[in-house]
């Protein structure tokens, strides 16, 4: 078995796992023995949503859901009795809100075009609220979706020239398992200390192949006349993403902090509203730091949202820097894993 093939299979094996496990927590979801695990409710985050157009790779494909599985998300946690709110309202919630009554908080990252066009009008018709976080150099160009150009750049030939750092090898991504192969290789490398370099050789290589990095920001990412007019809606917020989407925990604190501060500015400034919310890009524990969660209150956010996986329990709720999301991931659609997520259930099967 080649190396593409054993990488898909150990992917495929993990994915039906977590399915797996997602069955077993719907099962006791549904006899009412997950409500004590959910604590005060439970902060979604989504990506892109939109009707899937199916790519030869899609290694990306657990950050995109499709416009009617929000709608049957939704639905799923209004049935179960949560209350939407917005991201923001959750400090005045937790304070003056009623505790036996969980809340449903939806997030999306990046902002999206699709966010506007497919997602704002499902939250709209059902008078949910929701927050898009921000991302400064997409919003105005200067930087790229990395993730993106990777998963283009693999689709679009059958063969790689790329430089891992002792010389250019030739990559083969001829086949849907080569293709995943190299995504997980190149990518493998760029977030870290010298993240903005291997973007930069990224995007380099990229257009060497035809794919143009910045052409696929213009496309995907919402500009700033964009995102007023989003924001002008009565259910949509937004929210600060940093500038440049980089790792936090691997930036100095002085950087840290000029992508906090200059983000909230921005987003400020777009919508006329003091930004208080913030998310980490990426948002995993090597991306973020302990460091990163007190600068963020430091910074004068409310609270900051990570990508750890749990609900709001006492224990995730102690620190408002560094609160859990649940992903909503494309992989898994079914409405019933939705209230089992929001349920708390599958995080105390794997703790």
């Amino acid at each position: 078995m080649t190396g593409g093939l054993k990488l898909l299979a150990r992917q495929q094996a993990k994915r039906l796992g977590i399915a797996g496990g997602l069955e077993a927590s719907a099962m006791l979801s549904s006899l009412g023995l997950g409500r004590s695990m959910a604590g005060r409710g439970v902060i979604f985050t989504l990506h892109h949503v939109r009707p899937h157009v199916p790519r030869a790779c899609e290694p990306n494909r657990h950050l995109e859901v499709t416009p009617q599985f929000l709608d049957d998300a939704i639905n799923a946690v209004l049935e179960d009795g949560y209350t939407p709110i917005a991201l923001s309202q959750l400090p005045d919630w937790l304070r003056h809100g009623d505790p036996s009554k969980p809340v449903a908080i939806f997030t999306l990252d990046d902002g999206y075009r699709d966010n506007a066009i497919h997602a704002a009008p499902i939250f709209a018709r059902h008078d949910v609220p929701y927050t898009v976080f921000v991302t400064r150099g997409l919003t105005e160009r200067t930087h790229t979706l990395w993730w993106e150009t990777l998963e283009a750049l693999v689709n679009a030939t059958p063969e790689i020239d790329y430089d891992f750092g002792n010389g250019v090898e030739l990559v083969e991504t001829a086949t849907p398992h080569q293709k995943l192969a190299a995504y997980k290789r190149i990518g493998a490398g760029i977030i870290g200390c010298n993240e903005a370099e291997a973007i930069a050789q990224l995007n380099e290589c990229a257009r060497a192949y035809g794919v143009n990095a910045d052409a696929i920001v213009r496309d995907l990412v919402m500009d700033r006349k964009e995102l007023q007019a989003l924001s002008s809606q009565p259910m949509a917020h937004l929210g600060a993403h940093t500038i440049s989407h980089r790792a936090m925990a691997h930036l100095s604190r002085e950087a840290a902090v000029d992508e906090m501060t200059a983000s909230a500015i921005y987003v400020t400034g777009i919508t006329g509203r003091r930004n208080r919310v913030f998310a980490y890009p990426y948002g995993f524990s090597e991306a973020v730091s302990k460091r990163d969660s007190d600068l963020a209150l430091e910074c004068g956010f409310d609270l900051a949202a990570t990508t750890t996986p749990g609900t709001l329990t006492a224990r995730a709720l102690a620190h408002m820097g560094a609160l859990p999301r649940v992903s909503l991931n494309g992989y898994y659609q079914k409405a019933r894993y939705v209230k089992a997520l929001a349920s708390g259930i599958p995080f105390k099967l794997v703790n």
